[in-house]
């Protein structure tokens, strides 16, 4: 079978050899999925689903690091949920993967209410408003609230995530506010925060989340997490995630 088309690259994840098809012209992942996958916990014998997977990234790297049991990820862009379906063959990853095309907005229509212990999403960052977008639109989805807006993601992860399962999500700090407000609405209680700061000396610019449902009111922010202790040099903990 040929797993590569036109334009596309097979990138190495360094975790359990698997790898990941890519096609830089469109949208690659970036860390912060990395970071997601790293400080979201899949149990043993649990099941995940990934809102707005993309090309696959989280379920992966999921299958990878945690003893969860099966992992499904749902993806609007046909493109590249083809991407992330040749990516689970080629790992050999199908009994173990499942990745579904469909909207964020109707996911739960399209998975059976509260029948997942976990849920994660790298969600678009930008509202519609902010910033410039990329004029390419796989990567103008991927970064602005053009198909689904972050109270779609929260909406549909409160649905979907079982009583006392848990959603873990990876956004901006300067949009905290707004996430927790969101998150409280749809009775998933923020319990886990995780700054992360390029370098120590500057202002976090992403924020690792962990809320339950239906979870008391208690939230734990834990130690910092800084990507560079150098230019080009990473840190300890950042090598760690990565698996290098």
């Amino acid at each position: 079978m040929t797993y590569l088309k036109e334009g596309e690259r097979l990138d190495d994840l360094e975790r359990n050899g698997f790898k990941i098809i890519q096609d830089p012209n469109k949208f690659c992942f970036g860390m912060d999925a990395v970071l997601l996958s790293g400080f979201a916990q899949v149990r043993k014998n649990e099941t995940a689903l990934d809102l707005g997977t993309g090309t696959g990234i989280i379920p992966i790297l999921l299958k990878a690091k945690t003893e969860g049991k099966h992992f499904t990820g749902l993806e609007i862009q046909e493109e590249s949920a083809d991407m992330a379906r040749r990516s689970v063959g080629y790992n050999g990853l199908d009994k173990d993967i499942d990745i579904v095309t469909g909207d964020i907005k109707e996911a739960s229509g399209l998975f059976p209410l509260s029948s997942f212990d976990v849920v994660t999403c790298n969600p678009p960052y930008m509202t519609d408003c902010h910033g410039l977008k990329n004029p390419e639109e796989p990567k103008a989805i991927a970064r602005h609230e053009i198909l689904c807006t972050l109270e779609d993601v929260v909406r549909e992860a409160g649905r979907l995530v079982r009583p006392g399962g848990r959603f873990y999500m990876v956004h901006r700090p300067f949009r905290l506010v707004e996430i927790f407000d969101v998150m409280t609405r749809y009775k998933l209680e923020p319990k886990r925060m995780k700054l992360v700061y390029p370098f120590i000396n500057k202002e976090p610019n992403m924020v690792l989340i962990e809320a339950v449902r239906g979870g008391r009111s208690r939230l734990k922010v834990e130690a910092p997490l800084i990507v560079y202790k150098a230019p080009g040099v990473y840190t300890d903990e950042i090598y760690d995630i990565y698996g290098y």
